[in-house]
């Protein structure tokens, strides 16, 4: 019986461990789509922790809320800022040109 309260000792402290080093890496990311992942990692490791405090109820929230919903509107967010910025990016591309067509007519226009 020692045995198994040890090994149970064992994983609760892996598993707290586990968190810190997730929400770590997370928080230290430089790359938006991999903290998102980590993100929801994390999460589904902190129900995996309710879980253990014998809190069902609060791991189902977790699962579903802190990591699965929350992770599905960080990746929409992370897409549509990409969208943005690709379209941002198209626009500066478009002014310059227009910028460079009318400094073009322009300089033919002093040459005239």
């Amino acid at each position: 019986m020692e045995a198994l309260i040890g090994l149970a000792w064992i994983f609760d402290s892996l598993l707290g461990l586990g968190l810190l080093w997730l929400a770590w890496l997370a928080l230290n990311c430089s790359e938006l789509f991999k903290a998102i992942v980590l993100f929801v990692a994390f999460g589904l490791l902190m129900a995996l922790a309710w879980v253990r405090l014998n809190a069902p109820d609060v791991a189902l929230a977790e699962a579903a809320i802190g990591a699965g919903l929350t992770g599905a509107l960080l990746m929409a967010a992370l897409a549509r800022l990409r969208e943005s910025r690709i379209s941002a990016s198209n626009s500066d591309d478009a002014q310059l040109h227009l910028h460079d067509v009318s400094n073009n007519d322009s300089a033919k226009g002093e040459k005239k």
